[in-house]
């Protein structure tokens, strides 16, 4: 397991993109309208909708540690609109910890898609 990012709620993406790249140098790996994905001083950031997930830390794992850990939590494995899977568990404080994985050849950073959706 390694860090993989943490995520940060926000109620307008793209302005939010806009203040971490003029504030803070960023540089968008993956954005559209309810979610965004930053290199930030070379760790990733997410920009989140509150709706759509909750703020988290995430954890890379392999394909069999996630299916192992979806098995223990009981929950199906998330397939994420960038190709990634995960699944959401909690410390005991709380907290949202995200388990992803990034299958080969599956996700959009491998396979050359946009920065932003759409274009």
């Amino acid at each position: 397991m390694t860090f993989d990012h943490t995520a940060v709620p926000s109620s307008d993406i793209g302005a939010s993109v806009d203040w971490y790249r003029s504030k803070l140098g960023a540089d968008v790996i993956y954005q559209d309208s309810s979610w965004a994905f930053l290199n930030l001083g070379g760790q990733k950031l997410a920009l989140v909708t509150p709706s759509q997930h909750p703020p988290h830390v995430a954890v890379r794992v392999t394909e069999s540690q996630l299916t192992e850990a979806a098995k223990a939590a009981g929950k199906p494995v998330d397939r994420h609109r960038d190709g990634t899977q995960g699944i959401y568990i909690y410390d005991p404080f709380g907290n949202a910890v995200e388990l992803i994985c990034y299958p080969a050849g599956e996700t959009i950073y491998e396979k050359g898609g946009s920065a932003r959706a759409g274009e």
